[in-house]
């Protein structure tokens, strides 16, 4: 898809709703783009005029160094490129992947998501990796606001416990390459619901390409909407309970959902987002799109 361009882009055309709000995760399924091809588009976006949408480009651990080598390819203008680190092994694989990112200096930590340790109870799973990021944190990136991913399935609520009251956001998915990873509308209510009433931050990842709750046509599979979940995370935080969180996240009425979410005021839009921080998605270009086909964003 070819994202349309600005010869003249003000400083920011991105309303603070969507600010942010798009991490790049070019080289993950499905997208998988090769990293000599994903490295120099992240590079665009970041100089595009719709800049301000996008957030860091997100990378495994086990990629730091290959990432490393493509730098030479296309280096950002101030030699650095801000990286939303993700660790799939938990608090095992947490402080190798740190020194990888601080070994280069063009490498830029500016996020970080570990996986919850697979242990027998889920909660002590966020525990162990909790305590991981107490220990490495201060140590190899004071600024940086850490997620720890939750497992879905019966012990979310724990794992969720054993995140309230700390500094570490929830990370949750909500699709991937099979039916089965794509929560219903209800699961995912249930989860923005535990979330706001423990007053944790979080983000999503997968599944979330396109604005709209819609049925992908080449896999049949149920996509929710990343504007379903803006809306339904502003509902949670008003104080809606889990049928009406449902009924927002299954709207598929673009028009309803633009008009819902303009009408929020500045203390609204900072709430949400203070609340759901962001989605990696492998496209920065269809998110783009489907807000430029409701009249969310403008091209300058």
């Amino acid at each position: 898809m070819t994202i349309p361009q600005s010869p003249q882009a003000p400083q920011s055309v991105i309303p603070p709703l969507f600010a942010g709000l798009c991490d790049d995760a070019a080289i993950f399924p499905p997208g998988d783009l090769p990293l000599p091809q994903a490295v120099p588009a992240h590079l665009a976006h970041r100089t595009a005029w719709y800049a301000d949408l996008v957030g860091p480009f997100l990378c495994g651990a086990g990629r730091i160094t290959a990432l490393s080598g493509r730098l030479n390819d296309g280096q950002p203008n101030d030699g650095e490129l801000a990286v939303g680190l993700i660790v799939p092994d938990g608090s095992a694989g947490l402080e190798p992947a740190l020194r990888a990112v601080a070994a280069d200096p063009r490498l830029r930590l500016a996020g970080l998501e570990v996986v919850a340790d697979r242990t027998e109870h889920a909660a002590d799973g966020v525990r162990t990796v909790r305590a991981a990021l107490d220990e490495l944190l201060p140590r190899y990136a004071p600024e940086v606001t850490a997620a720890i991913e939750v497992a879905r399935g019966p012990e979310l609520l724990l794992a969720l416990d054993a995140l309230e009251g700390g500094p570490y956001r929830a990370k949750f998915r909500t699709g991937g390459t099979v039916a089965e990873a794509f929560p219903g509308e209800l699961e995912l209510a249930s989860f923005l619901y535990a979330a706001v009433y423990r007053r944790l931050s979080f983000k999503c990842t997968a599944g979330l390409h396109h604005a709209l709750r819609h049925d992908d046509e080449a896999t049949g599979f149920a996509h929710h909407g990343f504007l379903n979940v803006l809306l339904a995370t502003h509902a949670a935080l008003d104080g809606a309970e889990h049928g009406e969180l449902a009924a927002l996240l299954r709207e598929r009425d673009g028009e309803v959902l633009a008009e819902n979410l303009t009408d929020l005021s500045v203390a609204q839009v900072r709430a949400a987002r203070a609340a759901f921080t962001g989605f990696g998605t492998c496209s920065i270009a269809e998110p783009l799109a489907d807000l430029l086909a409701l009249g969310l964003v403008t091209i300058p």
